[in-house]
Formats: C-alpha cells, structure tokens, sequence
C-alpha cells in the first residue's frame, strides 16, 4: 500500500466478488486499489485454498486413514483462513481509504494543521496494522501447507508446494506493505515492534516455506 497513490480506489466488495480477469485488470488500473496489500491476501487465499484441496483429496483414502484426523483439523483452518484471507483483501482497502482521507483534511490553520496530522498519523498505524494481521495469517497458511505436504495424498504433493510458495510470497509481500508505512509513523516504540514482529514471521517463514518445498521438489525428482 503506497502511502500516497493517486488515482481511486475500488470497492472491496468488487474486488473479492470480481472475476479472476476483472481483478487482474483491477490490479492493472492506475487506480489506487486494489493494489500489493490487496495482491498479498489474494496470494495467502490461494495458499490455503491449495492445502484445503490437498486435505480433501487425502481425506476419506484408506491409504492415508493415519493421518485423516490431522487432515480434518487442517481443513477446518484452512477453510477458515481462505475466509480470513477474503476479509484482509477489505481491510487492506479500508485503510488505505482512511489514510487517503486523512492526507485530504484541510490544513489552513494551526489547528487544522494538528488535527490533520494526528489523523494521519492514527491512519498509517491501520495502514500498518492491516497487513501486519495479513502475515500472520500468511505464516499459519504456511504451517498448514508444511503440513498437508508432509502427510497429504503423495500424487498431489505439488499442489501443496504451490500452497506453501504462495502462502510464502504472500508473507513477504505484506512484510513491504508494512514497510512502507513504518517510514512515516511518528510513534517509533509502535514502529520497532511491528518491525521486530515482522522479521520474526519473516525469519520463521522463510525457513519453513524452504524446507517444504525441497522436501515436495525431492518427491517429485
């Protein structure tokens, strides 16, 4: 999420309920929204999804009756977070309204100048917040996917891959729309901790996406 993008947004309802070619077309546009914060959850929805598929294709297999009960639960989340991941798309789009409003307030007196500036300032810290919740479902999106890879139906093992990869992209692409708002947040305790959080989810992250997916690619040589 650029801080100050030009050009308007589009409505969150139309970019979760767009076709795949709107969206993209969407994303394309010289329009503010959707755009990398939005692109994240979408890139974390697909994750999931990805190791539901796995879950449902492994789940119910007399080969695979070990590890149904582990699977089950797995489904659960990862059903959940695809929903969760959904809802991100929208506050990803909500904050950067409230920070585009904020940046419009007027500013010809003393006092408008402050109030505009609290506002700001109040905006960036949801700007940062919205993505920063984006990659935590990231990192439990590559946890499932670690999963699902490790124990779920062998002759889909590369769909988790692609679960973990894009759960992994995902995660760092909202670790940049976290960024980007860091640099202007005044508050520098609310800032290092974001950060701190952020390169531990990203630290965590990198090693398990690493790990799965060497472990689907030697199945798969």
């Amino acid at each position: 999420m650029a801080i100050e993008a030009a050009g308007q947004g589009g409505s969150p309802a139309a970019i979760k309920d767009a076709p795949v070619e709107t969206s993209l077309a969407d994303l394309a546009s010289p329009a503010a929204t959707p755009a990398g914060g939005s692109a994240a959850a979408v890139m974390g929805g697909i994750g999931a999804a990805l190791v539901a598929m796995v879950c449902h294709l492994t789940i119910g297999r007399k080969k695979y009756a070990a590890v149904e009960a582990e699977l089950s639960a797995v489904l659960v989340a990862a059903d959940a977070l695809r929903l969760r991941m959904v809802a991100a798309i929208e506050e990803d789009v909500a904050a950067f309204g409230t920070v585009m409003a904020a940046y419009a307030l007027p500013r010809e007196t003393e006092a408008q100048i402050a109030s505009r500036g609290a506002a700001i300032q109040a905006a960036l810290r949801l700007a940062t917040e919205a993505p920063l919740a984006c990659a935590r479902l990231c990192a439990e999106a590559i946890e499932l996917a670690a999963t699902v890879s490790a124990k779920g139906n062998a002759t889909v093992i590369s769909d988790g891959g692609v679960a973990v990869l894009a759960a992994h992209a995902a995660l760092r692409s909202a670790a940049l729309n976290v960024a980007v708002n860091l640099k202007a947040i005044e508050d520098r305790a609310f800032a290092a901790a974001a950060r701190a959080e952020m390169e531990t989810l990203l630290a965590a992250g990198a090693a398990r996406a690493e790990a799965t997916y060497l472990l689907v690619k030697t199945q798969l040589d």
